[in-house]
C-alpha cells in the first residue's frame, strides 16, 4: 500500500513544529511507520541551501531566486525521502510543502498562483498531498510566539507581507478544499491536535 503525506503548513507561529511531533506519537500509537521531514531542508543538500534562503544578511534575494531555490530544496527532498518513503507504505509528515511557494512567492510575493504551482509540479514529480493542514494565526500572535528569538530573513519582512501571507493561505484553502483544510491555532495544543487528528483519520 502507498503511503500517505500530510502536510502542516501556514503562518510563522501556528506551532508547526509541536503539532507534527503530537500527530507523530498519535500515528506511532496506530501502528503507522512514520517520517518527519521539514521545508526547507531535511536532506544534505536543503539544509545547506536553508541556511542561505533564512539568512538576514542576504535581505536584497529576489523572488523569484527564493522560488527556485525552495524548488531545488524540495525536488531533492522528494527524490531522496518522500518518494522512498512512500513507496514502502510509510506515511510523511511534512513541515510545509509547496503550499507554502504557492503563498509567500506566488500570492504574497506576486509572483502568481498559478505559475508557481507549474513550476512546483514539475519539481515534486507527481508527489501531491493527501491532506494539508493550515494552522492559521493572526501576526500578531505569531510574532508573540516567537519571543525573544531573532527573525530569520522571511520572518522580518514588512508586516504587510504577513499579513499577506495569512489571506494567501486561507485563500488557497478555499481553492481546494478536498485537500487544504484550516484549524485555528490559536487554540491550546491538545485542542489543535484534537482538531487535525480529526482531519488526518478520513484519510488513513
Amino acid at each position: 500500500m502507498r503511503g500517505k503525506l500530510i502536510v502542516l503548513d501556514g503562518p510563522d507561529g501556528g506551532g508547526k513544529t509541536t503539532q507534527i511531533q503530537l500527530l507523530r506519537e498519535a500515528l506511532e500509537r496506530e501502528g503507522w511507520k512514520v517520517l518527519t521531514v521539514r521545508e526547507p531542508g531535511g536532506t544534505r543538500v536543503g539544509e545547506r541551501v536553508r541556511a542561505i534562503l533564512l539568512d538576514p544578511a542576504l535581505g536584497e534575494m529576489g523572488r523569484r531566486t527564493e522560488l527556485f531555490l525552495y524548488m531545488a530544496c524540495r525536488a531533492q527532498l522528494v527524490e531522496e525521502r518522500l518518494a522512498p518513503a512512500m513507496d514502502r507504505g510509510e506515511v510523511v509528515l511534512c513541515d510545509r510543502f509547496l503550499s507554502s511557494s504557492v503563498v509567500y512567492q506566488g500570492i504574497a510575493g506576486g509572483l502568481g498562483m498559478e505559475e508557481v504551482i507549474r513550476v512546483g509540479e514539475f519539481c515534486v514529480g507527481g508527489v501531491r498531498p493527501d491532506l494539508t493542514v493550515i494552522l492559521d494565526v493572526d501576526v500578531e500572535t505569531g510574532t508573540a510566539r516567537r519571543g525573544a528569538r531573532k527573525a530569520d530573513r522571511v520572518e522580518a519582512q514588512a508586516r504587510e507581507y504577513q499579513e499577506e501571507v495569512r489571506l494567501g493561505f486561507l485563500a488557497l484553502a478555499r481553492s481546494q478544499p478536498d485537500r487544504v483544510r484550516v484549524v485555528d491555532a490559536r487554540a491550546d495544543a491538545a485542542q489543535v491536535q484534537a482538531a487535525i487528528w480529526g482531519l488526518v483519520k478520513k484519510i488513513l
